[in-house]
């Protein structure tokens, strides 16, 4: 079966997403706070950079500041430096 042939999985779409947002906070050069806006902008697309944030956010491994700043937890940093 070729990858043209294979059924769209939505779930695929998300976790590339997901990662693709996490990747951007927890990048070791740019570890800080982010703006929505920034996150956003680096990620192209506001709709998935927010969805993305929304279910990163509801598995515990980001913050949210009450002025719209995005951070990664502790538990998802540590986790990307032993899984490499």
């Amino acid at each position: 079966m070729t990858d043209e042939q294979r059924l769209h999985d939505p779930a695929e779409d998300e976790a590339r997403i997901d990662r693709s947002v996490l990747n951007l906070l927890i990048d070791e050069d740019n570890q800080r706070p982010w703006s929505l806006e920034e996150v956003i902008r680096e990620h192209g697309n506001q709709q998935k950079a927010l969805d993305g944030l929304d279910r990163l956010y509801g598995a515990g491994l980001v913050h949210k500041t009450s002025d719209g700043f995005i951070f990664a937890t502790r538990a998802a940093i540590r986790y990307s430096q032993i899984a490499g």
